[in-house]
C-alpha cells in the first residue's frame, strides 16, 4: 500500500490454515453447504481467505462490486438470499443504512479496525477457529459462487457458477499465460472481477507468488514489477495509457527500474487498440504481449486469447482457449463466413451453470449448448476472432450499421486522445446518430475542427461521429465503458457537430 508504505506477505502453507480458519469459523456460526455468504471487501489478503474460507464450507460465496450503492447491496442480498456479510470498515455507513432491511442476513463479520456491535471481527474469530480443513463433501459440480454483473447494462444479473468452472478457468490460464512455480503474477484490478480472481487460482495451481497492488499509479506499478521481481502483470488499457504517457513526458524511464523479470504484458476487460500494442513495443520490445477475452457467464478470462506468438495480429482477441471452442454465427445458429460479423458464441467447462433463478433466460444463452456471448465478432482466413461490438452497443444511422469499437480504435490512434467512447443517440431524421466522448491527454487541447480533420482522413462519412463532447470517459471498476451512463448523461444535449 503506498501511502502508508506497508507490505504484508503469507505463505501459500500460512494461507491453507488460515483459510481452514475462516471456514471452521464460519461453520461455527451455523453457514453450511448451499448457503450463501455476501463477502464485500477492497483488495487483500483477507479477501482471498475470505473467499477461499467460504469455497471450503461448501456455500456459494457472493463477491460484491465495492462501488456497488447501500440500494445494489440490499438488492444482492434479497435476491442471494445470503444469511451472512462479510464486509471491510470502508463499507460500514452503507451496511449501516440498509442493515435493518436485511431480515434474512443473521451474522456479519467485520474485517477492519473498530468493529460496529452487531458485528464480530474477522482475525478474532479466526484466531480461535481451528487450522485444520474441514470435513464438508464437496463435487466438482456443486454450486459455489453467485457472481452478480457490474450492473453497467441496468439491475445486476446474477450469475451461478460452480467448483468446476473455477477449476478449469485457472487451468486454462495457467496454460494460456504459460504460468509456474517461478512466476510473481502483480495484480491491481478488483478481486470481485472473475478476471483477477481466476488469475490468482492460476497462480495458486503452480505454486507461484502473486502480488496484490493497492495503487494505480504508473510509478508505483514500476516499483513493484522491480522490487518484488514481478513476471506478469494484468493492466486494464487506461492503466496501460497512463504509463505510456508517464514515459512518453519523462516522468518514468524505463532504465531507472530492474524489470528483467517481468516477461508478460496482458491487457483485457476492453477491447485493445492495435495502436496501443504498437507504442507499448516500442518502450519494451522484448516483452510478451497478450490479450484475451472472457466474461463472468464464462468464469472470467481466457475462453477466448491472443497467445504471444501472435504480437503480428495485435486488435484480434485471438483463437479460442485451452479448452474450449468458439464460433461465429448468424441469428439461426448457423456459422458465418470469414470476415462476415456475427455473434461470438462459446463452449467449454467454464460455462456457468445458469443466471440464477432465470430459466428463461438461461435457456436464451445456452441454447443449443454454447454460451451466447451477446457480443459480435468476425474472424480471418487464419481463424484469429475480431471483436467488432456488443449487440445492443450497434448504432443504426439511416439504415447504416455503425460499431463503436471501430471507430473508437481509430480515433484512439489520435496523438492527443487519451481515451473515446462512441455511443448512439436518437435522432429524428437518421433514427441514432454518433457521439464521440472524448477526453484529450493531459495538457493537450483539441478542438472540433481537429477532430473533423483526423475523422475525414480516416473514416467513411456515415461512420464519423456528429456530435462531438470533450468530458471524461465513464468506466466501471473492470475498465469497461459505461455506455448506458453515457446515453443517459448525453441523450438531451444539443449542439450537434455535424461532419
Amino acid at each position: 500500500i503506498p501511502d502508508k508504505h506497508v507490505r504484508k506477505e503469507i505463505t501459500w502453507g500460512q494461507f491453507d490454515q488460515r483459510a481452514n480458519a475462516v471456514a471452521n469459523a464460519l461453520i461455527e456460526k451455523g453457514i453450511k453447504k448451499g448457503d450463501k455468504v455476501l463477502h464485500l471487501m477492497t483488495n487483500s489478503i483477507n479477501w482471498l481467505l475470505a473467499y477461499l474460507g467460504v469455497l471450503r464450507t461448501g456455500a456459494w460465496v457472493v463477491p460484491l462490486n465495492y462501488r456497488f450503492t447501500g440500494k445494489d447491496i440490499k438488492y444482492c442480498a434479497d435476491v442471494s438470499e445470503a444469511s451472512l456479510l462479510i464486509f471491510g470498515e470502508e463499507f460500514v455507513d452503507r451496511v449501516e443504512d440498509i442493515r435493518l432491511e436485511l431480515p434474512l442476513v443473521k451474522n456479519y463479520i467485520f474485517a477492519g479496525k473498530e468493529s460496529p456491535d452487531y458485528a464480530e471481527e474477522f482475525e478474532s474469530i479466526l484466531d480461535r477457529a481451528s487450522l485444520k480443513l474441514p470435513e464438508v463433501a464437496i463435487r466438482n459440480e456443486d454450486e459455489c459462487g453467485l457472481y452478480f454483473t457490474s450492473g453497467t447494462t441496468g439491475v445486476p444479473k446474477p450469475i451461478l457458477l460452480t467448483h468446476n468452472n473455477l477449476e478449469s478457468a485457472a487451468i486454462t490460464n495457467c496454460v494460456n499465460e504459460s504460468k509456474g512455480h517461478k512466476d510473481n503474477f502483480v495484480f491491481l484490478s478488483p478481486l470481485y472481477h472473475t478476471g483477477s480472481i481466476i488469475r490468482w487460482f492460476g497462480n495458486l495451481t503452480v505454486g507461484g507468488r502473486a502480488t496484490i497492488l493497492i495503487g494505480t499509479s504508473p510509478k508505483y506499478i514500476f516499483e513493484t514489477m522491480s522490487e518484488e521481481k514481478g513476471t506478469t502483470l494484468m493492466l486494464m488499457v487506461p492503466w496501460a495509457q497512463d504509463i505510456l504517457m508517464a514515459l512518453d513526458r519523462g516522468e518514468l524511464k524505463v532504465e531507472d527500474y530492474d524489470l528483467s523479470h517481468w516477461r508478460l504484458m496482458t491487457l483485457g476487460a476492453q477491447p485493445v487498440p492495435a495502436s496501443l500494442v504498437k507504442r507499448w513495443r516500442q518502450y519494451f520490445p522484448s516483452m510478451d504481449y497478450d490479450t484475451g477475452y472472457g466474461l463472468t457467464e464464462a468464469s472470467g478470462t481466457g475462453c477466448i486469447h491472443l497467445g504471444v506468438e501472435n504480437y503480428r495480429k495485435a486488435g484480434a482477441i485471438g483463437k479460442p482457449g485451452f479448452n474450449w471452442e468458439a464460433r461465429i454465427v448468424d441469428t439461426d445458429d448457423n456459422d458465418v463466413s470469414p470476415g462476415e460479423v456475427g455473434e461470438l458464441v462459446v463452449r467449454g467447462n467454464g460455462v456457468m451453470k445458469a443466471y440464477y433463478n432465470n430459466p428463461d433466460e438461461t435457456a436464451v444463452a445456452l441454447k443449443g449448448g454454447w454460451l451466447h456471448t451477446g457480443d459480435l465478432a468476425k474472424v480471418d482466413d487464419e481463424g484469429f476472432i475480431y471483436l467488432v461490438d456488443r449487440k445492443k452497443d450497434v448504432i443504426i444511422t439511416g439504415g447504416e450499421n455503425i460499431f463503436p469499437v471501430e471507430v473508437e480504435n481509430v480515433l484512439s490512434s489520435h496523438p492527443k486522445i487519451y481515451d473515446v467512447a462512441l455511443i448512439g443517440l436518437p435522432d429524428e431524421r437518421l433514427g441514432e446518430i454518433a457521439a464521440a466522448i472524448i477526453d484529450a491527454k493531459e495538457g493537450e487541447t483539441l478542438t472540433e475542427s481537429e477532430i473533423h480533420q483526423f475523422c475525414e482522413k480516416n473514416l467513411p462519412r456515415y461512420k464519423r461521429p456528429r456530435r462531438i463532447i470533450f468530458d471524461r470517459v465513464l468506466r466501471g471498476p473492470t475498465g469497461k465503458i459505461e455506455k448506458p451512463k453515457l446515453r443517459e448523461r448525453y441523450g438531451g444535449m444539443e449542439g450537434v457537430f455535424k461532419v
